[in-house]
């Protein structure tokens, strides 16, 4: 595996402990007026430290951050230690549909409004992945093609998936997985919109 999203290490951190399954994604200045397109459904994490991530995140998440800033990597090393499995994803057109998944991440709110207006158009697209930790940490060298707001890139090293194993339980994951798709149900309003906008099965 090779393909990467790129998203902040402290966010990364929650997916790998299970704590949420959901990625929200507007889409990088690099990615054009299209903003983000969702091109795979089989994924490494690949965790950043750009932009101010502490205070972004809920003050539970601040802490650990703290925590984690005695363990960062050096500024010219990458460490590879998850992959995502996209189990399902919608579009959001509305800020109270996002507000609805209040909880089920890390993220502040003032942080979600701030995506969902950003660009051309307001929406913010919600992922749910099963995140799977794999055997060994994979330590890559940081290269400067792999820099800049962007979403997807392809590490230059071939990433085994064997032997990993998932960080919540199949019960654990269909819980949260459950949350997540009854807090979209609610965004649903008309038929079109569930045809267009549902929770689509990768």
């Amino acid at each position: 595996m090779r393909i990467a999203f790129k998203e902040w290490m402290i966010v990364a951190d929650a997916l790998g402990r299970g704590e949420q399954i959901i990625i929200l994604r507007k889409g990088g200045i690099n990615e054009g007026r299209g903003g983000f397109k969702l091109e795979h459904s089989r994924f490494l994490l690949f965790p950043t430290l750009f932009h101010q991530q502490r205070e972004s995140v809920v003050s539970s998440a601040q802490l650990r951050y703290d925590e984690m800033t005695r363990g960062f990597p050096p500024k010219d090393c990458v460490r590879i230690e998850f992959f995502c499995d996209l189990a399902g994803w919608q579009r959001l057109d509305s800020l109270a549909a996002a507000e609805r998944l209040r909880g089920q991440h890390i993220w502040r709110d003032e942080v979600i409004a701030q995506r969902f207006d950003w660009g051309g158009e307001r929406n913010i697209l919600a992922l749910a992945a099963r995140v799977f930790r794999l055997p060994e940490v994979v330590e890559l060298p940081m290269r400067e093609d792999y820099r800049g707001c962007k979403s997807w890139i392809a590490v230059d090293q071939d990433v085994s998936l064997d032997d990993a194993v998932p960080v919540l339980s199949d019960s654990g994951f269909a819980e949260k997985l459950t949350e997540f798709r009854n807090a979209l149900r609610l965004t649903q309003s008309s038929r079109t919109t569930r045809r267009n906008a549902g929770v689509m099965e990768l």
